[in-house]
């Protein structure tokens, strides 16, 4: 490994850039706000459609068992490595940022200008969905393809209305951020203790004929099911994305990742066993005569308490889409700032707001893709955004904390993976099984996707000293 720079100076001149305001019940709520969001309450359909029935919460054991492992990797790399950018820095110093690094982290950022408005998008999707059981507006039932004018107007509006709540001082937001998952907290809350009062076994563990039958198809399912679990859970490493305004990161962080990953898993089967418990499961997964619903939770307030509780819990669920896509625009819009100010993307993202001292180029660019990345389908979006994202961040991530271990024994690490180099060997399987289980179109698509990025980098790289090929002295303008 020949890296010139060390680690820790970079991130010690990062962090005169910005102020640190978050601590572990800040960076906590951020997290959480994220992973909860409006996850579990629109993808249980196409959870219980993965294996046709209940068997399909194997695919949330799946995930939960890739999902603690790689979130000791998070926490390794940003306990040691606390800079804006998350995985991009991660990536840059673990692969050596004079060699191999340099094509890491322009592969990270490649791909991360899709995958990371994907992930936002889904969150408006959401959003219109359930919005839809409280405005039944004809003149916006017109379709688009498979996308409805209400999701495009929805998604328009709600991502505007982010923007200007984060076109603000990091030092409001992180209050904000408290507030919004308060509100995440309660509304699951709510869920979850109706479900329990009400809960039926049978309807709950309404098996089908043959439903643990092994064969191609039922492997198939199950990583379905876990892709869908996967996308649920994604957002415990949001804080890492702002390293740089987190205080005492090196504590921090692995707390707030270990805390909300343990909290949400347990959240999140109670969610769905609450839902499946009280709403049959055949009556919202769709079937050859009838779409899937989508506003399940809602028909489920609505089946005990009336339509006026239903819509009062509808109005919470919206607090909570609200809350998460708020998280995750404020963690992804400081990844191609960090990239830029380092030389490695286009100088304009490392503009900082001159009176306010936020990125707000990189807050904006992030912001309005997001938004029209919201006019494609949910089921897209997560398979899409997910597959892009393994093989160059999540695995990418597994080897930098293997080559930083190997190549930088001296790196100050408060916070070391427990049982090394077993939760990572378990995260990489579990990759690799998400990834090829992802369907032909997925895996060609995004090994396309980098492949494209490959030869860019490659195109770029003939051109000699041009971004982002050529080092360069960190820049705040």
């Amino acid at each position: 490994m020949n890296n010139q720079n060390s680690p820790n100076t970079t991130s010690s001149e990062e962090s005169s850039h910005l102020t640190r305001h978050f601590d572990t019940l800040q960076a906590t709520a951020l997290n959480m706000s994220n992973m909860i969001g409006i996850g579990p309450f629109i993808t249980i359909p196409l959870l219980m459609s993965a294996l046709g029935g209940p068997q399909s919460m194997l695919g949330w054991i799946i995930a939960v068992l890739i999902v603690i492992p790689d979130g000791m990797v998070w926490s390794e790399l940003g306990a040691a490595l606390p800079g804006s950018g998350g995985s991009y820095v991660y990536l840059r110093e673990g692969f050596g940022r004079q060699t191999f690094g340099r094509l890491m982290a322009f592969l990270f950022i490649w791909q991360f200008i899709l995958s990371g408005p994907l992930e936002i998008a889904s969150g408006y999707i959401g959003f219109a969905q359930y919005l839809d059981y409280i405005w039944k507006a004809p003149v916006f039932s017109t379709a688009i393809g498979n996308v409805s004018l209400k999701i495009y107007s929805v998604a328009i509006v709600i991502g505007l209305i982010n923007i200007a709540l984060l076109y603000r001082q990091i030092t409001h937001i992180g209050k904000i951020t408290v507030s919004l998952w308060i509100g995440s907290l309660l509304t699951t809350g709510v869920v979850i203790l109706t479900g329990a009062m009400y809960f039926d076994p049978n309807i709950a563990f309404d098996f089908p004929p043959d439903s643990f039958k092994f064969s191609y198809g039922f492997l198939l399912g199950l990583g379905a099911a876990s892709r869908v679990g996967i996308y649920d859970y994604l957002g415990y490493y949001d804080i890492c994305y702002i390293g740089d305004e987190v205080k005492n990161p090196g504590r921090t962080i692995p707390r707030s990742i270990i805390i909300s990953v343990i909290a949400v898993a347990a959240i999140y089967v109670a969610i769905n066993f609450s839902i499946i418990g009280v709403v049959p499961w055949r009556e919202f997964v769709p079937a050859s005569e009838k779409p899937a619903s989508q506003f399940v939770v809602s028909l489920m307030m609505e089946k005990i308490y009336g339509q006026e509780v239903a819509t009062i819990l509808t109005l919470m669920i919206l607090w909570t889409a609200f809350g998460s896509v708020f998280a995750l625009l404020l963690g992804y819009s400081r990844i191609p700032f960090a990239a830029a100010r380092d030389g490695y993307f286009f100088k304009v993202f490392s503009r900082l707001h001159p009176k306010h001292n936020f990125p707000y180029v990189s807050l904006l660019a992030i912001g309005v893709i997001s938004i029209f990345c919201s006019f494609l389908s949910l089921g897209i979006v997560i398979d899409v955004l997910i597959a892009t994202r393994i093989i160059v961040q999540f695995i990418g991530q597994i080897v930098a904390v293997a080559m930083l271990r190997r190549y930088k024994p001296d790196l100050e690490r408060p916070y070391r993976i427990w049982l090394y180099p077993i939760p990572n060997l378990i995260a990489l399987i579990g990759w690799v099984f998400i990834f090829v289980t992802s369907g032909r179109d997925i895996i060609i698509f995004s090994l396309g996707a980098l492949l494209l990025g490959i030869v860019c980098y490659l195109i770029w790289s003939w051109q000699g000293a041009r971004w982002p090929f050529q080092t360069v002295q960190a820049s705040s303008k």
